[in-house]
């Protein structure tokens, strides 16, 4: 017993000691780290060579060794680095990593033919294993060397034993190099080995070739399609490639060939169809759209789609003709026919409610059949199991067809039930502005100015612009004026050209001018006679206006409404690419406040090629 105490405390202290060694070396170890990577990011190389020096004899993690190898690079030790990067090739050369970063160091140091050759070396010595090709392709790409990177992947590709292809990975390196043909030729490759890789390869395509802006490489891209196409008939992601190609460039009417060959193809029910009908409808390809819903048409009733579509089809109909110049009255008796003959196959139910909506307001504000129109709406805001929300459509357009009639009390009546029962919503907020130009329409100004600030208080997007507009009407031409009769009359006239009562409202408008020729309304008055020249198809008329209001009002606020009404005409009616532009142009830098900027902006670049 009294020998073995002595021995148990020894061995405890020793135990104690050399833990205690272990800790200190570990914390003077790692304060020398912290110290070398201080120094090192703050330029002083030659403190920091000290602390990695000391480091790297016992820690060659690759933070370490990067650093440290810099370090000397910096400090010019060329010497030094090199030896220390030819000690790491014979510990680590599996991947060929160390290759190119010998290489990297005789560049570093202006030796290019050593360079080259360790390079080589790399490519030569590389274990072809995945992981290895994508280390070693992986660093050349980090020092700019792709052509070295791509010699990488082809070896891999070469004698990869683990069915990766590399496909995707060469692709993007052909595309560094400028390579596009190729590039090109390698992400089909891919998405013919896989097919999940279609919207990945999509965006690298976009990003790379931009085909959006760059005609030569959308046609580049274009021509290896068609050609994989044709090779390979009964391959579907070509297709879709295809497809997706033409929605780039917006020529939605050959994306639509392509889209009905695939639905034909895999006997589909029409739902590509249906979403690239609704994507040309959004983008103002009223004639794509229309063809789309009717293939989806022809197909039958048996057809998912089919009801969808015949009232879809009737929506674009009526704004392709809203898009024509003028009031075209015979183009939309055409489309009543249609809507009253798709109304007998799929009857009036909750289901056609906003049909019958439609058709009605062609009855009503292009046909003359205010009656129709009327007795149409009631019928269906009674429909039984209709949507709250269709229902409060219903009674919105309604109230319309009472303002033009000029049946204003019953039509405000309406709108107050709208807006009570969608207080929070942008409907309830659309009421609301409706029945504020009602009581405009009467002369009771100051409570439409009142229900106008109360929208523009709650939220500016629930306010639309008309609401805007017509907010500042009144503020500029009431609110600071004694003189009551000239605001009751233009209001007056507002209501009748509203009721295309074209005749009797510039009779009014005429009167103002000739009673109170210095009024502040007088660039209003020309605004609303530009307009309804406009609307009886009168460009040259209209034309003449709005360029008064711009000579003699360019201040006002209707200055930058009659540059875009100018700019419009332009463009869509005379088809004067040049003059929309520079009215465009106008709005963008004179009226920056306006709210056309965004639009302008757009369309400028659009008439511009870009």
């Amino acid at each position: 017993m009294t020998t073995t105490f002595p021995l148990a405390n020894y061995l405890a202290r020793t135990f104690w000691l050399l833990l205690f060694l272990l800790v200190y070396s570990f914390a003077y170890s790692q304060q020398d780290i912290e110290l070398a990577d201080y120094y090192y990011q703050n330029g002083q190389f030659a403190e920091a060579k000290l602390y990695y020096e000391r480091v790297y004899k016992t820690n060659k993690t690759n933070k370490v060794y990067t650093n440290y190898l810099n370090t000397l690079i910096a400090l010019n030790e060329f010497e030094e680095a090199e030896k220390m990067v030819k000690k790491k090739i014979k510990s680590e050369n599996e991947d060929g990593v160390a290759y190119v970063q010998l290489g990297e160091l005789y560049n570093k140091f202006n030796k290019k033919s050593e360079a080259q050759q360790e390079f080589d070396r790399a490519i030569d010595k590389v274990v072809p294993t995945r992981t290895n090709i994508m280390r070693l392709a992986s660093e050349f790409s980090r020092i700019n060397e792709y052509t070295y990177a791509l010699q990488a992947y082809e070896k891999g590709k070469k004698n990869d034993k683990e069915g990766y292809s590399f496909s995707y990975e060469i692709a993007t390196i052909k595309g560094n190099l400028g390579q596009y043909p190729e590039m090109i030729e390698s992400y089909l490759d891919l998405i013919n080995e896989s097919p999940n890789y279609i919207q990945t390869v999509q965006n690298s395509l976009d990003r790379t070739l931009q085909v959006q802006e760059n005609e030569a490489n959308m046609e580049l891209l274009k021509t290896a399609l068609l050609r994989r196409t044709q090779k390979s008939p009964e391959n579907v992601q070509y297709i879709e490639m295809l497809t997706w190609l033409f929605l780039q460039k917006k020529e939605f009417g050959l994306a639509l060939i392509q889209t009905q060959a695939l639905d034909k193809r895999f006997g589909e029910n029409g739902y590509r169809v249906m979403d690239l009908a609704e994507l040309a409808a959004s983008n103002k390809d009223y004639v794509t759209a229309t063809k789309a819903y009717q293939y989806i048409i022809d197909k039958g009733p048996a057809t998912e789609y089919y009801y969808m579509a015949r009232t879809e089809k009737l929506q674009v109909m009526s704004l392709e003709i809203a898009s024509r110049p003028g009031i075209d009255r015979e183009a939309y008796a055409t489309l009543a026919n249609d809507y009253e003959a798709t109304l007998q196959i799929l009857g009036k139910s909750a289901e056609s409610a906003i049909m019958m909506k439609d058709l009605a307001h062609i009855y009503a504000f292009f046909l003359g059949k205010t009656e129709l129109a009327t007795t149409l709406l009631q019928e269906a805001i009674a429909l039984p199991g209709l949507y709250g929300k269709t229902q409060a459509i219903c009674k919105l357009e309604l109230a319309d067809v009472y303002v033009f009639q000029n049946e204003v009390w019953d039509a405000s009546l309406l709108y107050s039930q709208v807006e009570l029962d969608f207080k929070d919503d942008p409907l309830g907020a659309e009421a609301k502005f409706r029945n504020a130009r009602v009581s405009y329409y009467t002369g009771d100004f100051e409570w439409a100015q009142g229900q106008l600030d109360a929208l523009k208080a709650s939220t500016t997007k629930l306010i639309s612009n008309d609401a805007i507009d017509l907010s500042l009407l009144i503020t500029d031409n009431f609110n600071l004026d004694t003189i009551l009769a000239p605001m009751q009359m233009f209001a007056r006239a507002d209501l009748l050209s509203f009721q295309n009562k074209f005749n009797e409202a510039n009779v009014v408008l005429d009167s103002i001018l000739t009673d109170y020729p210095t009024h502040s309304l007088t660039d209003e008055i020309l605004m609303l006679k530009a307009d309804m020249r406009a609307k009886s198809s009168d460009y040259k008329g209209a034309v003449e206006l709005y360029k008064k209001i711009v000579e003699l009002h360019f201040k006002d606020i209707t200055a930058d409404d009659a540059i875009w009404k100018l700019a419009e005409i332009s463009e869509k009616i005379e088809g004067d690419t040049a003059g929309a532009m520079s009215y465009y142009e106008k709005i963008i830098t004179e009226y920056p406040g306006s709210l056309y900027v965004v639009e302008a902006r757009k369309r400028f670049r659009e008439l511009r090629g870009n």
